[in-house]
């Protein structure tokens, strides 16, 4: 049991640092204004994210299988992230493409 939790760790840890990456590179884009495809793409992850946590009513699925192994009560239990950022991670990345989405407009109307 232990062995599957420490799987879902490393896979959901991954898939973050991964959104991170692509988050990141948008939030360059649109403040060095390259409206270009990997800025696009980055918004096509970004809405597939939004639809699974829409649709897990806003639970990653990972969070949902990792608890099957784990009664703990952080927040960090199902990701390998400091507590605290667990706990603010979506609202903390929903702030960055709401910056993201407001610059990449402007761009767009400039």
């Amino acid at each position: 049991m232990k062995t599957k939790l420490i799987l879902i760790k490393i896979i959901h840890t991954l898939i973050w640092v991964f959104f991170n990456l692509v988050i990141f590179y948008m939030l360059y884009a649109v403040i060095i204004n390259k409206l270009d495809k990997w800025l696009w793409i980055g918004y096509g992850l970004i809405v597939l994210e939004s639809i699974t946590l829409l649709a897990f009513k806003f639970f990653c699925p990972l969070t949902i299988l990792a608890r099957k192994y784990s009664d703990s009560t952080k927040d960090n239990f199902d990701i390998y992230l400091p507590n605290w950022l667990a706990k603010h991670n979506k609202l903390i990345y929903t702030g960055i493409m709401g910056i993201i989405l407001l610059i990449t407009i402007y761009r767009l109307l400039d």
